[in-house]
């Protein structure tokens, strides 16, 4: 998702360049990147639905209820984790807030880059008991809370249940991958203008490579051993990418290296293909009320093989810079826009696109799933939802102990460029542009520059 050698760039000295800020807001910005008002700070955020509808209604409430005008710096996602890592790695106090997710928070806090949020995970009003544990986990360090969710997520699986019922498949509760293929299979026989599976084909280590690395954890796979040897072209790894690079040239979507979360949205919604396998955030726009296929979907835990569970953990969430100068109005923020009021706002929001039940930034708080106004829409995905999020293992994914944490990711730094090669070689394979196997070779090569690295290091 990141240009190679970026974020490991951010680690080390950085010069920090000009950077050009697209403000909207509730107040101009001065010298430094603060407003000309006392009480006002700077966020800096990825650019989707669920944060457009955070800017109307932080105007519309936070200000007017504590007088602190909040300046938004928008940006798309891989333009947002640039200038984060740039910005935080210099602690130059231009923004105040950014979201990362659960990749970055872990690192950054050990960085030194960013305050703990132990005033508000400690406040009872904030009730940190309701954030789901592995949210509250993914985003600590040290024992210390650094990082708190604005939305969570998981992955499970998608599928057609008015397709299966009437082609008489019986999808089970927990399926095995095996059986994913064998039911994508019999779609593509029944339904001739049909795929049976649309999976992440684009390059990114936060696209395909995220999909694929919860088949490698699953199927017995690894990208290191103990000892940072890597293991990527051998044993599980490989048995893994050569499925999942099998399954979607056989039975998923046409152009599939080219295919992420957007256009997988819309083939299931279009009713092209009859299962998708991707984030719990999917379920929202399917069961919206102009969805084509409300109503038609059914929802089950990421499909496993060696492992009870196969599901990715993921959040955006709230990270304060450490050289903010406005630590005390930051949290204030923060603490809302996490909130159990804040959702309550959102699910109130009928009038604008982005507002109302389906649109609640979920999948972070225990509360919301009891909540009878949020389930009387989200009643078919809520619970396979929360249980997808609960039972992600981000320190314990596979089936062998590891050096490092992380599910759909390897939770170190240079991930982003080991990583995001890797996933351009996999997508090759998936174009057919290449063998998996080369690809593979490929793909070690790469990793065990790294872990040789860390071998040093030992």
């Amino acid at each position: 998702m990141r240009a190679r050698r970026r974020t490991s760039a951010a680690l080390t000295a950085l010069s920090l360049a000009t950077v050009m800020l697209t403000a909207c807001g509730t107040g101009g910005l001065g010298a430094g990147g603060t407003s000309a008002g006392e009480h006002s700070i700077t966020v800096l955020m990825v650019n989707n639905p669920q944060m457009l509808e955070l800017q109307e209604l932080t105007a519309k409430h936070f200000t007017e209820e504590t007088g602190i005008e909040v300046n938004f710096v928008v940006k798309v996602e891989q333009d947002m984790r640039d200038t984060a890592s740039t910005e935080f790695a210099n602690q130059s106090g231009i923004y105040d807030v950014a979201t990362l997710s659960n990749f970055e928070i872990p690192y950054y806090a050990q960085a030194g880059w960013i305050s703990d949020m132990e005033s508000i995970a400690n406040d009872p009003e904030f009730d940190q008991d309701d954030i789901l544990p592995p949210m509250t986990e993914a985003l600590s360090a040290d024992g210390k809370v650094y990082g708190e969710p604005f939305y969570g997520e998981s992955s499970f699986l998608m599928y057609r249940k008015d397709l299966f019922e009437k082609h008489g498949i019986d999808m089970p509760a927990n399926p095995t991958w095996e059986q994913v293929a064998g039911f994508a299979a019999k779609i593509d026989e029944a339904e001739p203008d049909m795929r049976g599976i649309c999976l992440r084909g684009l390059a990114g280590w936060g696209d395909n490579l995220a999909s694929i690395t919860t088949v490698v954890n699953t199927m017995g796979g690894t990208w290191f051993d103990e000892d940072w040897n890597a293991q990527v072209n051998k044993g599980g790894f490989k048995k893994a990418a050569n499925f999942y690079v099998d399954l979607v040239r056989k039975h998923g979507e046409a152009g599939a290296a080219t295919f992420s979360f957007p256009q997988c949205l819309n083939a299931m919604q279009q009713g092209k293909v009859a299962m998708w396998y991707d984030a719990t955030s999917g379920a929202g726009s399917l069961e919206a009320a102009e969805s084509p296929v409300k109503g038609k979907v059914g929802y089950v835990a990421a499909p496993h093989d060696q492992t009870e569970n196969a599901g990715w953990l993921y959040t955006w969430a709230w990270a304060i810079q450490k050289a903010s100068r406005h630590q005390e109005d930051a949290a204030k923020f923060v603490a809302w826009a996490s909130s159990k009021e804040y959702e309550e706002l959102v699910m109130a929001d009928t009038e604008n696109d982005t507002g109302g039940p389906t649109n609640v930034p979920a999948g972070k708080r225990a509360s919301t799933y009891a909540n009878p106004e949020y389930l009387e829409v989200a009643g078919s995905f809520a619970t396979p939802t929360m249980n997808a999020i609960k039972n992600a293992q981000a320190d314990n994914p596979g089936v062998q102990k590891r050096p490092y944490n992380g599910i759909q990711f390897v939770g170190v730094p240079s991930f982003t460029d080991f990583g995001t090669e890797c996933a351009k070689q996999l997508s090759s394979a998936i174009s057919g542009s290449k063998t998996t196997d080369a690809a593979l070779d490929r793909c070690q090569s790469l990793a065990q520059e790294y872990g040789d690295v860390q071998k040093e290091k030992q």
